[in-house]
């Protein structure tokens, strides 16, 4: 490590060798002090969207970003990650980390836009350019020397932030030709959380499964079953008389950073509310062990039969005991954690149901935005967005228009909606006006995230089965970053 920092000239500590030494340090940690992370889809462990962290981007500054358009080895239908001053190939760096479609995970360099490095699964060859693809976001750890990410084979795999070598990698699916790791990637407490859902076209047989992994050795240490799941075992999906309940919402796994608690939800699927668990809320342990809170709708029978997946969106953690489930069926529930507590099945019991933001299908991550002592709820459908207050333990709309996107960002009082017929749209998060409108291509899922002075977004769609993609960094003036 000292030969990587120093150079192989210097043979011991002299004087002259441990110049660099001591400088790459003071640089590594004047980086790490100025800088913010991003280290995981909607940035905290619930998905919220709405970091506190200042990003420098202001309505007044925004039309002085400049463009860089970082072209790579696939399409990125999810959304990176970022972590500021890191040890990359012997030098430290601001990186953007994205994965592919087709499972290669890619580093960039945040300033230039220059590939760092790039990682290929082993069996690359044997899906490239097929339906058999992965929609997932990675997820950093926290000690930032490697960073955790998905790959269509069905494979969780740990990467060196150093030079992207793989450190282990573990097979979340037994059948991944039909079974797809569609979500973003969790870490939290040396565990990894994965979920799974169904390839497009809801082909069975395949099943939603939480797993937990071990960070440090990839062993995978349990599995929730959303059908089935009197099974801890993981399934072999043809082993279950019960099919579909994919999990794949945008947000995946959502985790309350209090207790740990894993909130899921699943998508259309048999439901006993015993065993079977289809289009419904599920609040797990943090091991995945134990039920501890369940919800569906009164007309499960429906949802299932008509397609309209409760699971269309992951929930939504809003605080004070309080979440939100969007669906297809174009409705938003306000549910009470503890209302819903315990293993009997709860059927109904929601506090509100408010329409979505046009009446269109929820697919989209919501983003929760606490400001000013009040919680915010910002969501999109196909229609276009709305913003509610939650008011006397309801939400209470605040103001709506016909921007639709795909997941909203609230990131240092501006709103990023992307939209993916080819623009960023950026508004006024308290009234819904629109600010500005930063050009890029056409995409499907992708969605910005917006820190240290620059807004990352990939466009380009999975289903078009390229091997080719566009990172958008759009960036301050170096002087205006500071």
């Amino acid at each position: 490590m000292i030969e990587d920092i120093a150079g192989s000239a210097c043979r011991r500590w002299t004087f002259r060798c441990i110049l660099p030494f001591l400088a790459a340090i003071g640089n590594s940690a004047a980086a790490q002090s100025a800088g913010h992370d991003w280290p995981q889809f909607g940035s905290d462990l619930a998905g919220s969207s709405a970091p506190t962290a200042p990003t420098g981007i202001t309505a007044d500054n925004i039309g002085s970003l400049t463009h860089l358009e970082v072209k790579l080895d696939g399409t990125v239908d999810a959304s990176p990650i970022y972590l500021h001053g890191v040890a990359v190939m012997g030098s430290m760096h601001d990186v953007f980390f994205v994965t592919t479609s087709y499972g290669k995970t890619i580093a960039v360099d945040a300033e230039h836009g220059t590939i760092l490095w790039e990682y290929t699964p082993a069996h690359y060859s044997d899906w490239s350019g097929s339906l058999q693809i992965t929609n997932s976001t990675p997820v950093a750890d926290p000690d930032r020397q490697s960073i955790y990410a998905a790959s269509p084979d069905g494979a969780v795999q740990k990467l060196a932030i150093s030079d992207g070598h793989a450190l282990w990698a573990t097979p979340i699916t037994r059948l991944p030709q039909k079974e797809k790791i569609d979500s973003p990637l969790r870490e939290f407490h040396g565990h990894i959380i994965a979920v799974t859902g169904g390839h497009f076209g809801d082909g069975p047989p395949y099943q939603g499964h939480v797993v937990i992994l071990d960070s440090e050795s990839g062993r995978p240490l349990h599995v929730w079953n959303s059908l089935c799941s009197d099974r801890v075992q993981p399934l072999d999906p043809n082993a279950c008389p019960s099919k579909q309940s994919a999990i794949w919402g945008r947000a995946g796994a959502v985790i309350d950073e209090a207790t740990g608690n894993i909130f899921v939800a699943t998508g259309n699927g048999p439901y006993n509310g015993v065993t079977d668990w289809g289009d419904a809320v599920i609040e797990l342990d943090p091991s995945a062990t134990h039920i501890l809170g369940n919800y569906t709708p009164k007309n499960n029978d429906w949802l299932y039969k008509d397609d309209e997946d409760l699971g269309s969106t992951s929930p939504v953690l809003l605080g004070d005991g309080l979440l939100a489930q969007g669906g297809k069926d174009s409705k938003i529930r306000l549910l009470s954690i503890q209302q819903i507590a315990g293993v009997a099945a709860h059927k109904g019991e929601e506090l509100q149901i408010i329409s979505s933001p046009t009446g269109e299908m929820i697919l989209t991550a919501p983003a929760v935005w606490h400001h000013d002592g009040e919680t915010w709820l910002i969501a999109t459908d196909y229609g276009g967005a709305a913003a509610w207050k939650l008011e006397n333990g309801k939400l209470v709309e605040v103001w709506k228009n016909g921007n639709s996107g795909t997941s909203p960002v609230v990131a240092d009082g501006l709103l990023y909606i992307y939209s993916p017929r080819g623009s960023l749209g950026v508004f006024d998060p308290t009234t819904g006006k629109r600010i500005a409108e930063l050009k890029c291509g056409r995409g499907h899922w992708n969605s910005p995230i917006v820190v240290d002075g620059r807004i990352a977004l990939p466009d380009g769609n999975a289903n078009q089965r390229s091997t080719s993609g566009i990172l958008n960094i759009w960036s301050l003036p170096a002087s205006a970053s500071k």
